[in-house]
Parts: C-alpha cells; sequence; structure tokens
C-alpha cells in the first residue's frame, strides 16, 4: 500500500500548500486567462511527494483551476527535499514542495530561496511517538538510555522529539537517533532494532492496526503545537523573472487549498490517485491542516524552535524568505 514511500516523505513536508496569495480574486477570471496571456511561463513542472500533504496540487489540476489561469502544471514525484533542492536549482522543477525546517536551514547555509505558498500544518496525532504494545516504556521518561527512529536525522522527526524529551527532563545525549524509511520502521521496532519510532501517517494507522503499536506522545504539542510542516518553494530568481505565472500558480493552489481544507472527501478522493494510500485507509487516517496563506509569524515559530535547539547558529527573518503575495486577478 505505501511501502515504497521513502524515508525522505515527511522530512520534506507533509502538507498541502497555500499561498501567500490575495486569495480573495480566485473565484474570478484572472488577467492571466484566456490561454494564458500574459504569463512569462505556461507550462511548469511542480515537484511533489507522494504523500498527502501536496493533495493541493492535485485537486488543483483536476478541477481545471490551473488551466483557469492559463497554466499548464505537471506534476514531477520526487523522493525528498536533499534531491528537491537541486533540481529547483538546476531548473529542472520550476517550483517544488519543501519542508520548513529544510528550507531554513539552506536559507542558513545562503542558499536563494522564496518560500511562495503554503502546504502542511500539522494536527493532534499526525506526528506520534510510537513503541510495540508489550513494550516496557511508558512514558517519554523512560526513552532515557534507548534508542528512536526517524526518518530523517537533524529535521522535523528528531527537532519535535527533542521538544517532548525537554519537558520529560532529558537531552539529546540521553538518546540515540536512528534513521530508518518509515515503511520500515514497524518490522524494525518488532525485530529489535530500536525501542521506538516517530511515525505520521498512514503509517501511525498502519502499525495500530497490524502490529498493535500504541502512542507513547503526540510529538506536536507544547512548542511544537500546530507546527508549520510544509510548503512550496522556487528559487528567488526563478520567483522575480516569473512573477505573473508565480501568481498564477499561488491563485490556484489557493483554491484549491481552500476547497481540501474544508472538504476531506476531496482529499480521500484524491490520496489513491498518486499515493500509495487505499481508499479504505484514506477515509481513517488523521490528517492536520492545509493553510491557504503563508503567515510569517506562523513560520516563524519553526525558524525560533530550529534556533533554540542548535540547527541553526544565528536568527532568521521568515519575512525575507517569503514571496510576494498573488495579486488579484
Amino acid at each position: 500500500m505505501t511501502r515504497k514511500l521513502r524515508c525522505s516523505a515527511i522530512a520534506l513536508g507533509v502538507a498541502v500548500a497555500l499561498t501567500l496569495a490575495g486569495c480573495g480574486g480566485s473565484d474570478e477570471p484572472s488577467s492571466a486567462s484566456a490561454g494564458g496571456s500574459g504569463l512569462e511561463k505556461t507550462t511548469i513542472k511542480v515537484g511533489a511527494l507522494p504523500i498527502p500533504d501536496p493533495v493541493a496540487l492535485y485537486v488543483a489540476n483536476e478541477k481545471g483551476y490551473f488551466k483557469e489561469e492559463g497554466l499548464t502544471v505537471q506534476p514531477v514525484t520526487i523522493t525528498g527535499g536533499a534531491a528537491a533542492l537541486p533540481q529547483i536549482e538546476s531548473g529542472a522543477l520550476d517550483i517544488s514542495q519543501t519542508n520548513y525546517v529544510s528550507t531554513f536551514a539552506a536559507v542558513s547555509q545562503g542558499k536563494k530561496i522564496k518560500l511562495v505558498a503554503d502546504m502542511y500544518q500539522a494536527g493532534p496525532n499526525t506526528f506520534n511517538l510510537m513503541v510495540p504494545k508489550d513494550s516496557p516504556i511508558q512514558t517519554v521518561a523512560d526513552l532515557k538510555g534507548k534508542t528512536i527512529l526517524v526518518n530523517n536525522l537533524n529535521n522535523v522527526a528528531t527537532l519535535a522529539t527533542l521538544t517532548q524529551l525537554k519537558v520529560a527532563g532529558l537531552t539529546e545525549d540521553d538518546v540515540k537517533f536512528v534513521e530508518k524509511p518509515f515503511p520500515d520502521m514497524g518490522n524494525a521496532l518488532l525485530s529489535g532494532q530500536a525501542d521506538a519510532c516517530w511515525i505520521t501517517e498512514p503509517f501511525i494507522t498502519a502499525n495500530q492496526s497490524q502490529h498493535g503499536f500504541r502512542k507513547l506522545a503526540d510529538t506536536m504539542t507544547g512548542q511544537t503545537a500546530d507546527l508549520p510542516i510544509a510548503g512550496w518553494m522556487a528559487t528567488e530568481d526563478w520567483a522575480q523573472k516569473y512573477p505573473k505565472t508565480l501568481a498564477a500558480f499561488q491563485r490556484a493552489i489557493a483554491k484549491a487549498q481552500q476547497l481540501v481544507s474544508s472538504d476531506r472527501k476531496e482529499i480521500e478522493a484524491m490520496l489513491p490517485k498518486y499515493t500509495k494510500i487505499d481508499a479504505k485507509t484514506a477515509s481513517v487516517i488523521t490528517l492536520g491542516t492545509f493553510p491557504s496563506e503563508l503567515n510569517a509569524n506562523r513560520l516563524q515559530k519553526v525558524a525560533d524552535l530550529m534556533l533554540e535547539y542548535g540547527y541553526l547558529k544565528s536568527p532568521i527573518d521568515v519575512k525575507s524568505i517569503i514571496a510576494a503575495p498573488a495579486a488579484n486577478g
């Protein structure tokens, strides 16, 4: 079902995108309509992971929202952030899904990236620490000296887990993080390779139903409650070179984002079409939220957490990374 999802899938993002766009004009024909007149580029390639996060991209395509803007969007399946950044830098992709931790880390290293739309925000029980049903581990404090599986080191998984360890009086030095793809975590725990895992949907539901795994902690509480997870990025040069094309993308994705955030059935119907998630699983998995605009104050929370836990050496002003909102048609 979902066994082929790569380990980097959620590190990149888990989200459904929306823009900073002036979404108010999305119900009216834009000046870029009528066959794409006015757009600097009418066909773009957009990188996305085969997970729930970028569902709005596929909804926008199927509903004709991009077409209404004179834009042809070609989704390209990516395997993770490590591949996506070079692809947008080389021009192989115009826009790509990314997670905010990876993005801010890249910006701190001098990468010229712009966030162009929001995608996905964590909700209750969307990123949990889990243990086998017969594990003696009962609380986060019991993880002292234990091994925790994460899909990526020094990213969303470890950052979120560290906030929970802090509440329990532990630090990073008290545990061992080991990288493992989400689809492999269940068997790894059952075979004794680790003691706990940080995992997301649809793997939370799969391991609960197949192995009886139980939740040790919801890692999106306290400091990480409602944590922004993923969005859409482009290079600074691309955003400057194709402003009308970007605005058209923003308006269409915003319209789709608003739809999926208000009608879960749209998500459930779309997931089996571009992921390995079947219809039955799609109907029961726990999902976060799909914001319709990039909010600098909300995203600043991620950068500030990264600074607090040593993922950044100096502060980042998130406002400087956000692309200008799409103009109303």
